[in-house]
């Protein structure tokens, strides 16, 4: 008899990951007056009274953005390699951009802008305007223009600088360019780096080795990002986020330091954002939600950053709608149904109601497996009845 040959079977190869919307947060025994909960979370050395960071997005973060946010108590980082450092002004060319007729124009647009050179000047010029209104400020820039623009950032009284790229990893194989050393960079700077975007606690426990000050968590999962379909990868934020928090607790164990964990991206709603805490992050970063701001400069629209390839764009430009204050999409009052305004305060009454008084005690949480929590008894919602 002729002995048959074993296979694994394929699943072995596949591990399921979950989503925002997948996932519920399981109240407790215990519960609070929201009043009692502490928001405060420490990033690079820097105390925020409230755990929300914007992206580094030309639509979402500018100067006056920056400092708006800061005098709420989050932060703003803004693009070293965007569009307000290649101009003096980039107004108009943000007003051709929402003007454009179709996503294709303005994609077009953008290409044409992001093609001018950054100008060190207007680097230094950026952070000083924030840093005279008392504001924290906080850059972002790409592994490949790391070492050049964080000096001048430094120079220039940067309070944080962010390396971020599409994926970080603590091992980048090239053989063209000056390769960045994250352990050399974070050597010699006075100045806290966070590193971003990883999904693999593996990744992000090297990372951590290396001197991040903060590690982001997200790959393509952002309303403007087109990764996971341009190039396939990705894995879903309450997975990712659980995945790299596992990384920062060994590390903490094993140095006795603490990495932040921020989830960057995919969050709409105040229980999106409660799910992610729960999932280990200490902070938030967010991108759309933050470009519905009327303080934000994208009049209404959310476009990716500039991509590293310019034969192949991972970002688009998208509608946001309803335009409010600032103050109200992070403190209300709320005057939707959607979950999307008052998001400081829908944590902290999450928070309350679970028994959790900071954002450590978030971490603890139980969480359950809910593919059905979005639409359970919501028929009449889903239909639009009123």
């Amino acid at each position: 008899m002729i002995e048959q040959p074993t296979f694994a079977p394929a699943t072995d190869r596949l591990r399921r990951a979950y989503g925002f919307d997948e996932v519920a947060l399981v109240p407790g025994a215990v519960t609070l007056d929201p009043a009692e909960v502490d928001l405060t979370v420490e990033i690079g050395g820097r105390r925020l009274e409230i755990p929300f960071l914007a992206s580094a997005m030309d639509a979402v973060s500018d100067v006056d953005f920056a400092v708006r946010l800061s005098k709420h108590g989050g932060v703003a980082f803004i693009n070293l390699e965007g569009l307000y450092t290649r101009y003096e002004d980039a107004t108009p060319i943000i007003e051709r951009v929402a003007g454009a007729e179709t996503g294709r124009a303005a994609a077009h647009l953008l290409a044409e802008a992001y093609a001018a050179p950054v100008r060190d000047e207007l680097i230094t010029a950026l952070i000083t305007r924030v840093k005279a209104q008392g504001a924290v400020a906080a850059v972002a820039t790409t592994p490949a223009a790391a070492w050049d623009h964080a000096e001048i950032a430094a120079a220039a009284g940067a309070d944080l600088f962010l390396v971020q790229s599409q994926v970080s990893s603590a091992r980048h194989i090239s053989t063209s360019g000056r390769v960045l050393s994250l352990s050399d960079l974070t050597g010699a700077l006075h100045l806290p780096v966070l590193v971003g975007n990883t999904v693999s606690g593996e990744a992000a426990y090297q990372l951590m080795q290396q001197g991040a000050a903060a590690i982001l968590v997200g790959v393509g999962p952002g309303a403007a990002c087109t990764t996971r379909e341009v190039l396939g990868i990705g894995v879903p934020q309450v997975s990712a986020t659980l995945e790299v928090a596992a990384a920062r607790d060994r590390y903490l164990a094993d140095s006795g330091r603490y990495v932040p964990v921020i989830t960057d991206g995919g969050m709409k709603t105040g229980g999106d954002i409660a799910k992610a805490v729960a999932s280990g992050a200490d902070a938030v970063m967010l991108g759309s939600p933050f470009a519905g701001a009327l303080e934000a400069p994208g009049r209404g629209f959310n476009w990716g950053m500039a991509a590293p390839s310019p034969t192949l764009p991972r970002g688009t430009r998208i509608t946001i709608g309803e335009r409010v204050p600032l103050e109200q999409i992070l403190f209300g009052p709320a005057t939707t149904t959607h979950g999307t305004q008052n998001l400081v305060g829908a944590l902290r009454q999450s928070m309350a109601a679970l028994g959790a008084r900071t954002i450590d005690e978030m971490h603890r949480v139980e969480m359950v497996i809910a593919p059905s929590i979005v639409s359970e008894g919501k028929s009449w919602q889903l239909s639009g009845r009123e």
